[in-house]
């Protein structure tokens, strides 16, 4: 039974590396750049590099350096990791221009973008720029090294599920193929569509250069790493319990998702990297269960009495902020057929077994500055 934080991140490291020792492998000896290290995906994304670097042998590590911003400090987590050999730290923000000592990467993640509805729709402008124009800005750098004759391997863009929008009852559970139901001037579109110009610059450029770009559209990842101030649903529930609070509702709980654990997922987006087809995007999350926000609530609740005793229950009160729900789809569930037959993606941890985990390291990790 896992106990601590710790138990539940060596837990996963170790699965995620068991997973992706074909892709690792083909990344061994190489330079990796993630941009947006510092954030949730970031967590997992570095710490199972760095996890692969200590299990494998010398000649199979892979050098990873990070780019962030550092809006809000550099985590514990990643200052822990500063002297590990393998890792560079830099503080560069990808809106402005690129070091002008850059090293030569053959692998590149795309991870830096504010994916919180609550901060996105704060800071549309800095969202808007991550997602265009710092993109805009590696995806020149991809042409100009394949032109030095030193091309990058493999480059991922993150989007997301939210290009989709709101989808008619027939798209739902949603295949790649589908063509999005969203708003261009709604308060949710700083990100959505910076996302879905995102996409459509990945793709030209794919196809207009002959470069190895592929996008990855996550599905409601949660876990650890997901900053309990971050005002997404399961953080808020978790910084209620671990209060001893009753979980607080915004809503009335009808909105039905699929939450796809971070150790799968982070699978995922690495067999992209590797695997993927360029120019292509894939879903990745888990098909079911779709879980109502209120059945969600009732299972943390449950869990938490089991792992903390706690002894608070589900209480549903209007949100202050009168956009808190405009444009958030009512149903959002995947179909993950392309990643599993083109990229071997099988996500295999449940729903509870996810939960219980995240609540165990929200425990270690209750205190955060704001997201």
């Amino acid at each position: 039974m896992m106990k601590s934080a710790q138990d539940v991140i060596d837990s996963d490291l170790s699965y995620i590396c068991s997973n992706l020792q074909e892709e690792f492998s083909a990344i061994a000896g190489k330079k990796l750049l993630i941009i947006g290290g510092a954030g949730f995906l970031g967590y997992y994304l570095v710490q199972a590099i760095l996890h692969w670097n200590k299990i494998t042998d010398d000649s199979q590590t892979i050098e990873l350096t990070v780019y962030d911003n550092y809006i809000r400090g550099i985590p514990d987590w990643l200052t822990n990791l500063e002297g590990d050999p393998h890792l560079t730290l830099t503080k560069h923000d990808i809106t402005h221009p690129l070091p002008s000592d850059i090293d030569d990467f053959q692998y590149i993640i795309h991870a830096a973008s504010i994916a919180s509805p609550t901060y996105y729709r704060k800071y549309p402008i800095e969202t808007m720029d991550a997602n265009v124009n710092g993109l805009r800005t590696l995806l020149e750098y991809c042409l100009q090294q394949k032109e030095k004759d030193k091309p990058v391997e493999g480059f991922l863009f993150y989007s997301t599920s939210e290009i989709y929008g709101d989808p008619s009852p027939e798209n739902i559970p949603t295949p790649e193929t589908y063509r999005g139901n969203v708003s261009c001037t709604g308060p949710r579109a700083c990100y959505d569509e910076s996302k879905r110009y995102g996409e459509t610059l990945c793709v030209n450029f794919a196809q207009q250069y002959e470069l190895p770009i592929k996008t990855a559209r996550p599905f409601n990842n949660y876990g650890p790493g997901l900053k309990i101030t971050d005002k997404r649903v399961l953080p808020d529930f978790a910084r209620d319990v671990l209060a001893g609070k009753d979980i607080v509702m915004l809503s009335d709980g009808s909105p039905t998702r699929t939450f796809c654990y971070i150790a799968d997922a982070i699978v995922g987006y690495y067999k992209i990297l590797v695997k993927g087809r360029p120019g292509e995007a894939y879903n990745i999350g888990i098909e079911k269960p779709e879980i109502s926000m209120a059945n969600l609530a009732e299972r943390v609740v449950e869990l938490s009495s089991e792992i903390f005793d706690y002894q608070g229950k589900v209480v549903r009160q209007a949100s202050a902020d009168k956009d808190y729900l405009i444009d958030n789809p009512n149903r959002r569930c995947p179909v993950i057929a392309k990643a599993q037959t083109e990229l071997g993606y099988n996500p295999s941890i449940s729903v509870d077994e996810g939960l219980k985990r995240s609540l165990i390291w929200y425990k270690d990790n209750s205190q955060a500055e704001e997201a």
